[in-house]
């Protein structure tokens, strides 16, 4: 999952990003409002943690904007604030989640686990798709109890692919989705459809795969 991280004091975004990153996210800290419309003009996350006190302008804003374009992302505000009316407006806005300062990050990732299982319409940690399962906390995949040996970029796609079943992902998309920034990849790069092939070879020995298709020049889709 990839994790927008808006955040002005130092210290914190640093434990932020250090607990993240060793459970399995990858992270983009910015300090300001500006600068978090400026990456979210460019690449795509799938959560963002959003401070509300920040030095050019209220997190409100950035919020505002989110979800005047109707994304998808999971949204958990995180402040010092801990007035109820500030709760209730950035609830109406549309967050997700609701953390006062200072909290615990074991307490931030479970509800960022939960908001992000929630926003895709999962109700239990494991996910089920024509005789395979994902246990998404443990990173393992299986067919019919018998385990199958992914890496972890494989794992992501086959979880990220799963959790929008239905739905046709664009290469970029995965590609924001599992590396993060695209401004630092080669975009003439196959390394997507190289991992998909990988991931697709493994998965084959156990089931046909004619649910797992291939949009010619976008992307792929699963389908239920």
């Amino acid at each position: 999952m990839n994790i927008l991280i808006v955040e002005d004091y130092h210290e914190l975004a640093v434990e932020l990003i250090d607990y993240l990153s060793k459970n399995g996210y990858l992270c983009k800290w910015v300090a300001t409002c500006v600068e978090a419309f400026e990456e979210l003009s460019v690449n795509e996350y799938d959560a963002m943690l959003l401070d509300l006190g920040l030095p050019d302008g209220s997190g409100f804003d950035v919020l505002k904007e989110v979800r005047k374009s109707k994304s998808r992302m999971a949204i958990i505000v995180i402040t010092a604030r801990g007035e109820l009316d500030d709760k209730i407006n950035g609830l109406e806005l549309g967050a997700d989640d609701y953390l006062t300062k200072p909290f615990a990050l074991t307490e931030l990732g479970a509800r960022l686990f939960a908001v992000i299982r929630r926003i895709h319409g999962v109700v239990t940690n494991e996910l089920n798709i024509h005789g395979f399962q994902i246990q998404l906390q443990d990173y393992k995949v299986s067919f019919d109890k018998n385990p199958i040996s992914l890496t972890k970029k494989e794992f992501d796609i086959f979880q990220y692919l799963v959790l929008n079943k239905n739905r046709v992902i664009t290469r970029l998309q995965l590609t924001e989705h599992i590396w993060g920034d695209v401004l630092e990849i080669n975009s003439d790069s196959n390394f997507i459809d190289v991992h998909v092939r990988n991931l697709r070879k493994k998965l084959d020995k156990f089931s046909k795969l004619d649910w797992f298709e291939t949009v010619r020049n976008v992307g792929y889709r699963i389908n239920d």
